[in-house]
């Protein structure tokens, strides 16, 4: 029986929280943020997760990030992309889009850790996924906040973890042209 701290790629989602224009310039460690979400996206690409993208009030915050709309359209990487008003980034239209791929983890990224990072992983363990939130990829405007948020994850039950620990979870084993990919990512 596989541990509940194992990710499996036939079983993961990648669930990518507001990486908006005008949200990341307040973020503590945007650069860290980013460059994490590029990693993780192509972790999705390589290993076919389903990618379903959050933009929280578009009109007022921007779109994604153009770094990471690039990197969705070089890689060709199917998005199922939702707007939304609410903090919580497991809105009805959301939940749809989760349960139709019948996955039960979830990787959780995004912005802010603490309140609609926060609400989303609340959320998703209310409705019995196996949640999993790398550190290093999700930000909050104060480093208190998201410490504080983190914490918070772990004692609901969540995973809190970090992208390269993802990265070789899902791997599993060396010696793949899977491996050869996903090692250049974090040289």
């Amino acid at each position: 029986m596989k541990s509940t701290y194992q990710l499996d790629k036939e079983e993961a989602i990648l669930l990518v929280i507001d990486l908006q224009e005008r949200l990341m310039p307040a973020m503590y460690d945007r650069d860290l943020l980013l460059k994490q979400a590029s990693v993780l996206l192509q972790v999705a690409k390589i290993f076919n997760l389903p990618v379903v993208m959050t933009e929280q009030y578009p009109r007022g915050l921007g779109h994604t990030v153009d770094s990471l709309l690039s990197l969705i359209e070089s890689e060709e990487l199917p998005v199922d992309v939702f707007h939304k008003t609410s903090f919580t980034a497991f809105t009805p239209e959301v939940k749809e889009c989760v349960e139709r791929y019948n996955r039960k983890q979830v990787i959780v990224i995004g912005a802010e850790t603490h309140v609609c990072v926060f609400q989303t992983v609340r959320d998703l363990l209310a409705e019995g996924y196996m949640v999993f939130v790398p550190f290093d990829a999700v930000d909050s405007r104060t480093q208190e906040n998201k410490n504080n948020a983190l914490d918070l994850f772990s004692e609901m039950g969540a995973v809190v973890t970090n992208t390269e620990t993802i990265l070789f979870d899902l791997l599993q084993v060396s010696g793949t042209p899977e491996f050869k990919k996903l090692s250049a990512l974090i040289k």
